[in-house]
C-alpha cells in the first residue's frame, strides 16, 4: 500500500511507529454494522438516533517498540460520551480507548484514544458547507501526494474498515453531502507519520491529531512540518490550501 518493498518486514524487525493501525480492525459481524458501514472499533459504538459519524482526533503514546511477529493483546473500551446541542440538532462526542500489550510485557507497547463524532442525518439537498479558500502553504519541510480509490481501498480494507463515505462514492455524495470519496482520518495520519518517518527521520512518542475539515480522494494533499524546539507539527492541507488535519508530535 506504501509502495515500500516487503523483504525488509521479517520477524523480529521493528513494526514502524504508526503501522499500528491495522491492530485496531474490528471483528465486527456484518449484522452490526451501522447503517453507514462503520464497524465498530472492538466496542459498539452507542445508538443515539445520529446516523452520521466523523473522526474528530486521536492522540497515540508510544511507550516501546512492537517486533513483527510478536503476540499482541488489544484491550479497547468507550472511555466517555457527552451529548451536545448546537443550533442545527444535537449531536454527541464519544472517546474510545485502546491499549496494545505485547503478551510478555507488563505494561502497555501503545496507549491510543480516538474521538469520534456522532451527527444528525443531513438535510435532502442541503450541501456541505466549506471555508474560503487559504493562502499559499508555507512551512520548513512539504511534499504533495493524491490519494486514490486503491489507496482508499486497500487501507479500509487493511483496517477492516467498511464506513462507506470511504468506499461508496453514491453514499457519500448523495448521504453524507461530500463532493467525493472521504480520504480515511487514519490514512491521513498514516500519511502524516510516514511524512516523519521517510522524509524528515524522526521517531514519535507521542502523536495528538486534531481532523479540522475533511480531505478528498484524486485531490491533492499538501503535507508540511516545522519543528518547535523539542516538537514537530505537522499539518495536512486540502487542494484549496484549507488546514485538514494538525499534528504535533513530541520526540523520542
Amino acid at each position: 500500500m506504501l509502495d515500500l518493498a516487503p523483504d525488509g518486514w521479517v520477524d523480529g524487525a521493528v513494526l514502524p511507529r504508526g503501522w499500528h493501525f491495522a491492530l485496531l480492525a474490528a471483528d465486527t459481524r456484518r449484522s452490526a454494522l451501522r447503517g453507514d458501514g462503520f464497524p465498530g472499533l472492538g466496542v459498539p459504538m452507542p445508538d443515539l438516533g445520529l446516523p452520521r459519524l466523523l473522526l474528530g482526533g486521536r492522540t497515540v503514546s508510544f511507550r516501546h517498540d512492537i517486533p513483527i511477529g510478536a503476540r499482541v493483546q488489544r484491550t479497547s473500551r468507550v472511555l466517555s460520551v457527552v451529548p451536545k446541542s448546537r443550533p442545527n440538532g444535537s449531536m454527541a462526542v464519544v472517546t474510545v480507548a485502546h491499549e496494545l500489550h505485547i503478551t510478555s510485557e507488563v505494561q502497555p507497547a501503545l496507549v491510543e484514544t480516538q474521538t469520534y463524532l456522532l451527527l444528525p442525518a443531513r438535510a435532502d439537498g442541503e450541501p456541505l458547507r466549506e471555508s474560503a479558500p487559504g493562502s499559499a502553504v508555507d512551512a520548513t519541510r512539504m511534499k504533495t501526494f493524491v490519494p486514490d480509490e486503491t489507496l482508499l481501498f486497500q487501507y479500509s480494507a487493511l483496517g477492516f474498515n467498511s464506513h462507506r463515505i470511504h468506499i461508496d462514492r453514491d453514499h457519500a455524495r448523495g448521504v453524507e453531502g461530500f463532493p467525493e470519496l472521504v480520504v480515511n482520518g487514519g490514512l491521513s495520519t498514516l500519511l502524516l507519520t510516514e511524512f516523519l518517518r521517510r522524509d524528515l527521520a524522526v521517531t514519535p512518542s507521542v502523536i495528538a491529531v486534531r481532523h479540522v475539515a475533511p480531505l478528498y480522494c484524486n485531490r491533492a494533499i499538501t503535507l508540511a512540518a516545522d519543528r518547535s524546539g523539542d516538537r514537530w507539527l505537522l499539518r495536512a492541507y486540502d487542494d484549496h490550501h484549507r488546514l485538514a488535519v494538525g499534528m504535533e508530535v513530541t520526540v523520542q
